[in-house]
This record gives C-alpha cells, sequence and structure tokens, in this order.
C-alpha cells in the first residue's frame, strides 16, 4: 500500500505548480517528487523496522522473565524493564537518526546556504514526506495489531474462561497462543511505530517553525533552531537509559521478601529520568537557542520545555488514577459489577467519559503558557511583533517528549510481563511464581494506560504544531495569506462536521472489525471443544494453528477498511471544496475547509480517544482487582461482569483508542504532504 501511495505522490508532485522558494533554490519539480516519495518510503521502512523491534526482543524476553519470576520479584522486574528499555531505545534512536540522515543528505547534495541554491530555513519542509510515511505504516501497525491482538483475547476469554470455566491463559484454549501472540502484536509492534512515528513527525514539525521563525526574526545563524529537536531527543537516549537503569535486581533468592510494588520502583525510576531531562533541556537551550537579538529568549524556551515535561508527568498521573485499583474509580467500578452486567457497563463507561475532563484542562493550560512564554521571549519580525509563540508550543512538545524513551519502555514492559504470566500459566508453574507474574501483569495494565495517555497528550500538541506548519505551507504555495479559519463560513462549518464525522465512523470500524473477528475465533474455539471431547481432561492437545491463521489473516483484511478512509477523506474533501472555490472565486477555499476538518478531527480524536483507553483500561483492572479475591474473587457473580466489561473495553483499548492518536497525526502530515493539491 506504501508503494501504491508513493506513485500517487509523485504523480501528485510532478505535475503541480513549483513555489517562489523553490524557483529561487533552483530544484525542479520531478527533483521535489523525488526527494518527497524517497523519504515517505524511508519513512514508512523505518516505522516497519520499529515495530520490528519492538516484537523481536518481546517473544525473546518473555521466557527469561517467566524464569527470573521463579527466583525473585525484583529480578522478574529488572529483567523486563531491561528489555523493553532496548526496544524503546532502538526506535527513539531510529526516529532521530532518519531525520538527521535525510538532513544531512540534502544539505550536502543541495549545496545549501551556498549563493543560489536553497536557504537552511526551508530544508526542513522537504522532510514531510518522512514524517507521513511513519504515520502511514504506524497506522496500520496499530490498526493490525489491535484487530488481531483483541478478536484472539475476546475470543479465548468468551469461550475458555465464561463458557468452559477455565483459568487465563490455559493450555488447553484454542485460542491461547493467538492471545499471547497478540499481546506482543498490538503492544510492541503497534506501539513502538505509534511512538516513532510521533517522535518524528514532532522533529520535523519543530524543525519547520524553528526555520520559518528564524527566517521572520533575520537571525543570523537559524541552525541552532532548525537543529535543536535532534539535540533534545538525543539527550533523551541517555537520560532514559540511566533511568532504566537505576532499577536494580537483587539476587538473594534464599530470602522470600514480601513482593514490592514494581509501580513504585518504576516511578522512582521516571523521577530520576525526568530530574535529568529538565537538566539537558537546560543546558541544550542555552546552548543553541541563544541568540544576541533576545538574550533572554532561551530562558523562556526553557520554561516552554518544563512546562511539556509537568505535562506528561500528569498526563501520567492522571491515567493511572483512573486506571489503577489502588484509586477510588476503578474500586467504584468494581463494586458496581457486584449488581450486574448493565451497572458495570454503564459505570465504565461514565467513567471513560469523565476522564476526559482533567486531561483536556491540562493541555489547554500547557498550550496557552508554552504559547505565551514563546510571544514574550523577545523575538521579533521587522515590524517589531513577537514571533515565538508558535516555537513556544513546540518546545513544550519535545519537553513532553523528551522523556518518551523510559515511558516507552513501561509500556513494553506490559506485554513481556503479560507474556511471561502465560508461559508460567501453561508450564504449570507453583502459584507463588504465578502470583509474582500476576502483580506485574496488573503493573503492566496500568503503565500500558499511562502510555496511551502520554501519546495522546503528545499528539495533541503536536497536531496543533502540525495546523501552523501546514497553514505555513499553504500561504508558501498559494502567495496569498493565511492566517486563521474561519468557522463562521457554511463550507468551513461543513468541513468541521466531515471532520468529526470521521473519527466515530473510524472508531465504528475498527471496534465492527474486532467484533467480526472475535466471532469467528468463538465459532473455532466452540468447534474444537465439541469435535475433540479430549482437550478438557488433557488427553487431546488443540489446534492452536487454526485460530492464529484466523486473526492473522482477518486483521490484515479488516485493517484496509479504516484505513482507506482516513488517507481518502481529507484528499477527497480538499478536491471537491477547491472545485467548488474555484467555480465561486474563492481561492483558497480547498485548502481552508481541509484545515477546518483537521482542526474538528483532532478535537474530536483526542476526547475519544481518552475515553475509549481510559474506560479499557478501567474495565481491564476492575476485573483484576475482583480476581484478588474482593467481592467474592474469581467465579463469583461480580467477577463475571467484570469479564463482560473487560471484554466490551478491550477493543476500545487496544484496538480504537490507539488507532485515534496515530489517525490524529496522519491526518495533519497527509495534509502536508498533499497540501498542492488543495490549491
Amino acid at each position: 500500500m506504501a508503494f501504491i501511495l508513493a506513485f500517487i505522490i509523485l504523480g501528485i508532485y510532478l505535475f503541480r505548480t513549483t513555489t517562489p522558494q523553490q524557483e529561487a533554490s533552483g530544484l525542479g519539480r520531478a527533483t521535489s517528487a523525488y526527494i518527497t516519495v524517497a523519504s515517505f518510503l524511508l519513512g514508512a521502512l523505518c516505522s516497519g523496522i520499529a515495530g520490528f523491534v519492538g516484537m523481536w526482543v518481546s517473544v525473546r524476553a518473555n521466557v527469561r522473565v517467566s524464569s527470573a519470576a521463579r527466583r525473585s520479584a525484583r529480578e522478574a522486574l529488572q529483567i523486563a524493564v531491561r528489555a523493553g528499555g532496548f526496544s524503546a531505545i532502538v526506535v527513539v534512536c531510529m526516529a532521530v537518526f532518519g531525520v538527521a540522515i535525510l538532513y544531512a543528505t540534502f544539505y550536502v547534495w543541495l549545496g545549501v546556504d551556498s549563493p543560489g541554491s536553497m536557504m537552511v530555513t526551508d530544508l526542513p519542509l522537504l522532510l514531510v514526506g518522512y514524517g507521513f510515511g511513519a504515520s502511514f505504516v504506524a497506522l496500520f501497525a496499530q490498526l493490525g495489531g489491535g484487530i488481531y491482538t483483541k478478536a484472539a483475547d475476546v475470543g479465548a476469554d468468551l469461550v475458555g474462561k465464561v463458557e468452559q470455566g477455565i483459568p487465563e491463559d490455559d493450555p488447553r484454549n484454542p485460542a491461547v497462543i493467538a492471545d499471547l501472540v497478540g499481546d506482543n502484536v498490538g503492544d510492541c509492534a503497534a506501539r513502538g511505530a505509534d511512538l516513532f512515528e510521533s517522535i518524528a513527525a514532532e522533529i520535523i514539525s519543530a524543525m519547520i517553525l524553528g526555520g520559518t521563525m528564524a527566517q521572520r526574526c533575520k537571525i543570523e545563524d537559524p541552525s541552532g533552531f532548525i537543529l535543536f529537536p535532534l539535540v533534545v531527543h538525543s539527550f533523551d537516549l541517555v537520560v532514559s537509559s540511566v533511568g532504566i537503569l537505576s532499577i536494580r535486581g537483587t539476587r538473594d533468592s534464599g530470602l522470600i521478601s514480601p513482593i514490592e510494588d514494581p509501580m513504585a520502583i518504576m516511578q522512582k525510576g521516571y523521577s530520576v529520568t525526568i530530574m535529568l531531562a529538565i537538566l539537558t533541556f537546560g543546558v541544550s537551550t542555552r546552548w543553541l537557542l541563544y541568540t544576541e537579538q533576545a538574550p533572554s529568549a532561551w530562558l523562556n524556551f526553557a520554561l516552554c520545555g518544563l512546562v511539556g515535561i509537568i505535562t506528561a508527568y500528569a498526563f501520567v498521573w492522571i491515567s493511572k488514577y483512573y486506571t489503577d485499583y489502588k484509586h477510588e474509580p476503578v474500586c467504584l467500578l468494581a463494586l458496581s459489577s457486584s449488581t450486574g452486567h448493565g451497572t458495570n457497563i454503564i459505570a465504565g463507561v461514565s467513567l471513560g467519559m469523565e476522564s476526559t475532563a482533567l486531561p483536556v484542562l491540562v493541555i489547554s493550560v500547557a498550550i496557552i503558557s508554552a504559547f505565551w512564554l514563546g510571544q514574550t521571549s523577545g523575538l521579533v519580525d521587522e515590524s517589531g511583533n513577537p514571533t515565538g509563540g508558535l516555537f513556544g508550543t513546540a518546545v513544550a512538545t519535545m519537553g513532553m517528549l523528551s522523556t518518551a524513551g523510559y515511558v516507552l519502555t513501561m509500556d513494553m514492559f506490559g506485554p513481556i510481563a503479560d507474556n511471561a504470566g502465560g508461559i508460567v500459566e501453561m508450564s504449570q508453574q507453583p502459584e507463588s511464581v504465578r502470583e509474582i507474574t500476576d502483580v506485574l501483569d496488573a503493573v503492566g495494565n496500568t503503565t500500558k494506560a499511562t502510555t496511551k495517555g502520554f501519546a495522546i497528550g503528545s499528539a495533541a500538541l503536536a497536531s496543533f504544531l502540525l495546523f501552523s506548519a501546514y497553514m505555513d505551507e499553504v500561504s508558501a504555495f498559494a502567495q496569498l495569506p493565511f492566517k486563521e479559519v474561519d468557522i463562521a463560513v457554511p463550507e468551513i462549518f461543513v468541513g468541521g462536521l466531515l471532520g468529526s464525522m470521521l473519527i466515530f465512523l473510524f472508531s465504528a470500524w475498527a471496534c465492527s472489525a474486532v467484533g467480526k473477528t472475535a466471532q469467528e475465533v468463538v465459532n473455532e474455539v466452540r468447534r474444537q471443544f465439541i469435535e475433540r471431547p479430549g482437550i478438557m481432561d488433557y488427553k487431546e492437545k488443540p489446534d492452536y494453528g487454526r485460530c492464529v491463521a484466523i486473526v492473522a489473516s482477518a486483521s490484515l483484511r479488516e485493517m484496509i477498511r479504516p484505513g482507506a478512509l482516513a488517507i481518502i477523506s481529507p484528499m477527497a474533501v480538499g478536491v471537491i471544496f477547491r472545485i467548488l472555490g474555484h467555480s465561486t472565486g474563492q481561492p483558497l477555499l480547498g485548502a481552508k475547509v481541509v484545515a477546518s476538518m483537521l482542526m474538528f478531527a483532532t478535537v474530536a480524536g483526542i476526547l475519544m480517544a481518552l475515553f475509549l483507553n481510559t474506560a479499557g483500561g478501567a474495565w481491564d483492572n476492575a476485573k483484576k482487582y475482583i480476581e484478588t479475591g474482593v467481592l467474592g474473587g474469581k467465579g463469583s457473580e461480580a467477577h463475571k461482569a467484570a469479564v463482560t466489561g473487560d471484554t466490551v473495553g478491550d477493543p476500545f483499548k487496544d484496538t480504537a483508542g490507539p488507532s485515534l492518536h496515530v489517525l490524529i497525526k496522519m491526518l495533519a502530515t497527509i495534509t502536508l504532504v498533499m497540501a498542492p493539491i488543495f490549491l
């Protein structure tokens, strides 16, 4: 699919008008077309590799974690965290490396900044293809992975736990292998590609904004502003590594210590990372963002970074509050299960809706305060207007993602611990070992929920930057000022309606894909239990391969519809309204309608994703909380109701929710790449 799209992009870029900047730099249509396509394919390739590395590490680490759990909980935790850390660091490394290589290649190859060629401040616009390629593959990784993992999970739970009454991860369940493989596909591969794409899109949009701001302010040496994002994320590798290595294991196997709370240990590591990130961020702003024109500007930008880091911490804390059973919301949700299935669903949905309030307030404060800090930084253009506002928001987004390595580690930790639990259950280890892996698994659920919160927060901030980058690009192409989008114009209002609708339709298709595939799995598992009665008393071996084949082929088939919707709709809307605008004499109509579609889709998408992720995570942990023995424990009526809630929450939190963060950023990057066809 990436190759088909690459040809379409090539065609669009070969037949469009060139911008004055390109003519000044001697870049022909063909050159810019090939550059965009090459960076698109490179982004797609790197995004794929990022997902692959996550899987590769995870399937090798899970056995080691389950083996370590026989010795001590602390050792199991250490191995799981370090395995997650390895793949997380590779992912961040790829993002920085890919952009740096492209930047350096184009810089040398196009002879940037020599007389008669292009300005260094225009160079980042050539990299938009990379961000689009990354988000394109990430969307399919997330959709396909989400459909795969949840169809297997729902199918295994409905027949295994509810109908047959066998425990989770029991080897007698024909869908159990598909379920465990799915955890890797959905969490390691998909989240790896997702955060890779977040970082890539954010580096590129910050480079574009840094470049345009340096150009407007006539700064002598703009390269500091352009390369700043790459430096921040390189420091991220260092500070996250220190945070990961601060979690150390103890090898005294003789003492049976009480199980420490793994969440507390990981939070300690996170605090170490954050402290170091604040230090390195301050150093890099002073080093790269200091200019003679505004000697105190770097301090304002350092504060913007601090705003971003605090936002990240707040997001992690809020997600934890709503999804961890140590806090009130999940306990109340578990309590509602004691009165039946319906009340559990009502409580879960209302919890999810309520959980959108705090994050939105946090994002709002962050965007406004970062913008204001940037505006007052003292950087002004020729006519004396302050211009640092948008770059301030860009710096805040970098601050938020400056601990991405450690956050991604906490996420990769989840499926590794989950699989380790499955291996312990299947190899029939003693109950004490299963207790250790259960604690790690419950923590893994919370860390997965916190990472999703983090990913949405960064998507919200990053998409705000990408709007501005899009508007800059459109005004460069059209040679007309394009500063604001007026919703009071009917066509533009309609664009907004379409954008919000896109989010709901996309989520619906993603959830129904899981439902359809899960039905196939349920029928297959039931068939095996009827045709092979020996499975239940271990006389016959279930046919695991059939279930794996069903979910693998179904997820590849089902992910095309929502994916195509996301790619085609902004292009279609832009082209239709461009034709309308042409006939009514409004030259920028197509671009404006797309901008409004993008903004509304972002707003609706953030809220929808927060709702889906939190509701799903809370349902899952309410079930885990009951399984610890409250309200009658496993097998009680309350537990059955909680399993229903968990089943409903599965496609919410692992298919539709995470696909939405990628969708938000992909809409933003696709409009950047396709901007020429809207004019």
